[in-house]
């Protein structure tokens, strides 16, 4: 009798126990996404119609798109007139069934459209799959194989690494690596396998590229993305790929990259990136998700808004976004890009 009373005094505890610890998260989560609220006053967001310079703060010195192309990345840099394209969304033929999206290639191809020459045509410095995942690599062949895109470099490194076996069965980023070289040897772009290592120019922006390296360890497709990290008019912004604090590559892209004004978050939000030690090391004065809000872990909210204060901005939710930096070092943030 005394073991059976034990027990159900046992599983009671244990019930309110779960029951608070449940409240006491949801709370948390409340919380975070009131505090998130707050700081992003400090970026008000401006209307596309006035995107260009506000009045008496100089002149526009580079400006990062981030296209909504639901949860995955494309990127658009701008500079004095020069263009490059980070990652390129979702593709329309996806290998991978369990994961399938539909196509952006159309979107990004319209937003480019906005970068056109007199004569139509698009010329981007340079293109830069951060990795071979199809979140981010996926539209780059239809991208490529338009006509009225010309690319300076397409820079496509190797494949590195053991990549985990579904990564190459099922995710096919063998296959999509192939179908990029295909697609930019065929308009005949010149292909460089093998990054820069040094900064080098895109306008008035000061390009560096990070995590050229393989690691020691097999760490998968995610932790071999290339990092990029861009200096312009003082201030700095951060692209971290999908790299994560896994084996302490965060931690080291942290240190090499030193305090940000500008964060890309790493993975789409997801729970193991963007740790309170990585945040710590980079400080940024605002942070972007590729993602909607809702996908966003909540750890993730939490080290943003309750414990490094840090604006968060979703290119779902905004539709698009632009964060723009003046010749004066002002920032200032841009929402729905893809307007009718």
């Amino acid at each position: 009798m005394i073991a059976i009373r034990n027990t159900k005094k046992t599983r009671k505890i244990i019930t309110w126990a779960v029951v608070g610890g449940m409240a006491a998260i949801f709370l948390f989560d409340i919380v975070s996404v009131l505090l998130s609220g707050a700081w992003e006053k400090r970026f008000p967001l401006t209307d596309p119609a006035s995107i260009e310079m506000p009045s008496g703060d100089g002149v526009v010195a580079g400006r990062i798109h981030f296209l909504n192309t639901d949860n995955s990345d494309c990127v658009l840099l701008e500079s004095r007139g020069h263009f490059a394209l980070v990652d390129s969304g979702w593709g329309s033929d996806n290998p991978n069934e369990n994961s399938r999206r539909p196509g952006y290639e159309r979107r990004v191809l319209d937003y480019l459209g906005r970068c056109a020459a007199a004569d139509g045509k698009i010329t981007l410095d340079f293109v830069l799959p951060t990795h071979y995942h199809y979140d981010h690599a996926g539209g780059f062949p239809a991208i490529l194989s338009d006509p009225d895109i010309d690319a300076g470099t397409v820079y496509l490194r190797e494949m590195r690494g053991e990549p985990r076996q579904y990564e190459l069965e099922s995710w096919g980023i063998e296959e999509n690596r192939r179908r990029i070289l295909e697609a930019a040897n065929a308009r005949g772009f010149q292909v460089q396998t093998i990054l820069p290592d040094k900064p080098f120019q895109l306008g008035d922006m000061t390009v560096r590229l990070l995590n050229l390296e393989e690691g020691p360890k097999a760490r998968g497709e995610n932790d071999n993305s290339i990092v990029v990290l861009i200096e312009c008019a003082g201030k700095k912004a951060l692209l971290c790929g999908d790299v994560t604090a896994m084996y302490g590559l965060e931690k080291e892209i942290g240190r090499q990259a030193g305090p940000v004004d500008i964060l890309k978050l790493g993975h789409h939000g997801y729970s193991m990136s963007t740790t309170l030690s990585f945040l710590r090391l980079v400080r940024p004065q605002l942070a972007v998700v590729t993602n909607g809000i809702g996908q966003v872990y909540p750890n993730v909210r939490w080290n943003l808004a309750v414990f490094t204060r840090v604006p968060l901005f979703s290119s779902v939710r905004e539709n698009g976004l632009a964060v723009t930096i003046s010749t004066k070092g002002n920032i200032w943030v841009t929402g729905n890009l893809h307007r009718p």
